[in-house]
């Protein structure tokens, strides 16, 4: 694990905070078992709705993704900050369950019986606009219930939560439900709702007062439609932890109960944090509280939990070798990948990446739905990637990208200095080129550039600070000697409703590719947890 940037597990019986250092935004956690799985949102991203193992929630790894491609109109181009928001998972009658919230479609589900294996086609239970955070419960006299949150932007409403009745194959929300509780005065941005039931209570676990700022609540009646009682059971107190936002209560076979929730830390995304819980007089108990407070706060280091057994230490994957028949399940693309964008196969041991035409008015990378990209997995790390230029035609270019609503990119272009615009002068002009570039939505723009010459082979890197802040440099002897960017350290910025990603593209006019022998993230020399 010495290379691996983040690693919660100390090897002493203890954890580190996050236990995911990566944008798993909105988890939501079961156990099944000595199982525990773990999805999250996934919102334009595809595939989507990860699905995350443990065997004793500290120690993750990455296995599967709900959603391979998204069957919905519209998902051939990049939607930021649309698609899969908040799921929740469940096991119930031998099946795994996932219910999410598109905003502009409705409430959508899928099945599996293995969670690592196929997950049914999605499946819409219940049309409208600003239907988000939803969750299922079965009750033990065979009703089905789901209760859900609004996204305001859409439905006009907001702080409120509504119960409605399900039907009990889990395939149809039945009528509009009713709102269990109205958070306007005492909890403002109600939102992120999940329903359980124990010892004969209904509860409600729910953040509120916005993701960066808010609390969680806990909602508590001896009826599913209330009225709920209500209680803060966490929050920032005198931590770093902000928020502390969504996520879901597990129950371990040694009885203990632990919470699941994320943090937003703006460039880095919403990465997941664990806390203890205990239950007093009916009401859980979260983290920490400090002498004479009544509400906890998050915890930084503390015991793993007791799960019986010692495990193996585990994180999500980040590197890639692509030696490989498929992508490492860490890639995701900007939109419903295409088999003509990539090859793991035409140059085995390599990845092909297909130079696609740049989209939309600005001419940048903003709207570009070829970006094979991954989550930022630490504070600090540096990635670094191996690329044979050699194929990319005029007009072409192609490289190393960090991206969010402002992007960067250190990548190779061949001929025009206009970058995916093609040049059909002499020779002369169709020699590579090194540059650094960086746009939005509105644009791009080139900050520097260095002529190559003898070199079609390139190390490229990317140095990430605890600030965000991204340096790049490149090798052109095999990684003997690196050579920093004569340039201002490019700051990382969030992307919508997601932290910022990194990876690997190829664009342009010339219709060449872009070959990538291996992309590797590692922390920086001197960093630690």
């Amino acid at each position: 694990m010495a290379q691996h940037s983040w690693v919660p597990d100390q090897g002493d019986g203890t954890y580190l905070n996050p236990i995911v250092h990566a944008d798993y935004s909105d988890p939501d956690v079961i156990r099944v078992g000595s199982d525990f799985y773990m999805t999250a949102s996934s919102f334009g991203h595809v595939p989507g709705m990860p699905i995350l193992h443990s065997r004793d929630l500290v120690n993750w790894r990455l296995i599967n993704h709900a959603v391979p491609r998204m069957p919905l109109a519209g998902y051939d181009a990049p939607q930021h900050g649309g698609g899969v928001w908040a799921p929740s998972l469940r096991y119930h009658a031998g099946k795994y369950w996932i219910y999410y919230g598109d905003p502009d479609v409705g409430i959508l589900m899928t099945t599996a019986d293995d969670p690592a294996g196929e997950w049914a086609p999605l499946h819409l239970a219940k049309p409208g606009k600003g239907l988000i955070d939803v969750c299922p419960l079965w009750d033990e006299d065979g009703r089905a219930y789901l209760i859900h949150a609004y996204a305001h932007s859409r439905s006009g409403i907001k702080h409120k939560l509504n119960l409605c009745e399900m039907s009990a194959d889990g395939r149809k929300v039945l009528g509009e439900g009713r709102i269990v509780y109205d958070g306007t005065d005492k909890h403002p941005t109600l939102e992120g709702p999940k329903l359980y039931k124990r010892d004969g209570y209904y509860y409600i676990f729910a953040p509120a007062g916005g993701v960066a700022t808010g609390w969680q609540t806990v909602f508590r009646s001896d009826s599913v439609w209330g009225p709920y009682e209500d209680r803060i059971v966490l929050h920032q107190g005198e931590t770093e932890v902000n928020g502390p936002h969504q996520g879901g209560w597990v129950e371990l076979a040694s009885g203990e109960s632990w919470f699941v929730h994320f943090q937003d830390k703006g460039p880095y995304g919403r990465v997941v944090h664990l806390q203890p819980m205990n239950w007093e007089d009916g009401w859980p108990v979260m983290g920490e509280r400090r002498p004479g407070e009544a509400i906890g706060e998050p915890v930084l280091r503390y015991r793993k939990p007791n799960v019986g057994e010692a495990c193996a230490v585990e994180v999500p994957a980040t590197s890639d070798e692509f030696d490989a028949s498929q992508l490492g399940l860490q890639w995701q693309w900007q939109a419903n990948p295409d088999v003509r964008w990539y090859s793991l196969s035409e140059r085995p041991g390599f990845i092909r990446l297909h130079a696609v035409p740049r989209q939309g008015e600005s001419g940048g990378l903003y709207q570009a739905p070829n970006l094979l990209m991954q989550k930022f997995p630490a504070p600090t790390f540096v990635a670094e990637s191996l690329v044979d230029a050699t194929g990319l035609k005029v007009g072409d270019n192609g490289g190393l990208i960090v991206f969010g609503y402002r992007y960067s990119c250190l990548a190779v272009r061949r001929g025009s200095a206009n970058v995916g615009v093609a040049d059909h002068a002499d020779d002369a002009n169709s020699a590579l080129t090194l540059y650094l570039a960086a746009g939005d939505k509105s644009g791009e723009a080139e900050l520097w550039s260095l002529p190559l010459t003898g070199t079609e082979l390139v190390r490229l890197r990317v140095e990430v600070s605890a600030d965000a802040s991204c340096v790049y440099s490149y090798s052109l002897d095999d990684g003997a000697s690196y050579d920093a960017i004569p340039a201002k350290a490019f700051q990382a910025s969030e992307g919508h409703w997601v932290g910022a990603k990194l990876g690997l593209f190829a664009s342009g006019s010339g219709g060449g590719q872009l070959e990538v022998d291996w992309f590797r993230v590692s922390a920086r020399v001197g960093a630690q947890n």
